[in-house]
């Protein structure tokens, strides 16, 4: 078994052990436990509130590094050309603290078939699809908000 208590710098990037592939929900949490792709038992004893990104290392107790690789997951994406289209579509799915990933005239979700009846009610193209999902942090992932 294997058990992370710390973060490690990108230079540590010539020694990986072995990498943990994890979806989006469990980017978010500090405090699980997981199964590497080599198949060892991985215990995450991070701290919380700091999402785990893409491509990120981890150091292992016994010093071994982990690297961090994004699980496909079910995701919608839906697409237009044109810019105040996406504009809208990406306010109306933030006014509802829709967690999403925007590209350059795409967005990606998870389903969920209200969300997307209005995204093609407003004009984008939506499409259900498997993809590494890896949603935008918020305006306070940073720290919290005044009240």
């Amino acid at each position: 078994m294997l058990e992370v208590y710390e973060r490690s710098p990108a230079a540590a990037a010539d020694n990986i052990h072995d990498k943990v592939v994890l979806d989006h929900l469990q980017r978010e949490r500090g405090r699980f436990k997981a199964e590497s792709a080599g198949g060892e038992e991985v215990r995450m004893f991070l701290e919380r509130g700091r999402t785990l990104k893409v491509g990120e290392l981890l150091k292992t107790r016994c010093g071994k590094y982990l690297q961090v690789t994004g699980a496909e997951e079910d995701v919608v994406e839906a697409s237009t050309d044109d810019p105040l289209l996406f504009s809208r579509a990406c306010y109306h799915l933030g006014n509802r603290h829709t967690k999403v990933e925007i590209g350059e005239g795409w967005l990606r979700m998870t389903p969920d078939h209200v969300l997307e009846e209005m995204l093609r009610e407003l004009g984008l193209k939506t499409h259900r699809c498997r993809a590494v999902f890896v949603p935008e942090p918020g305006a306070y992932a940073r720290g919290g908000h005044g009240h």
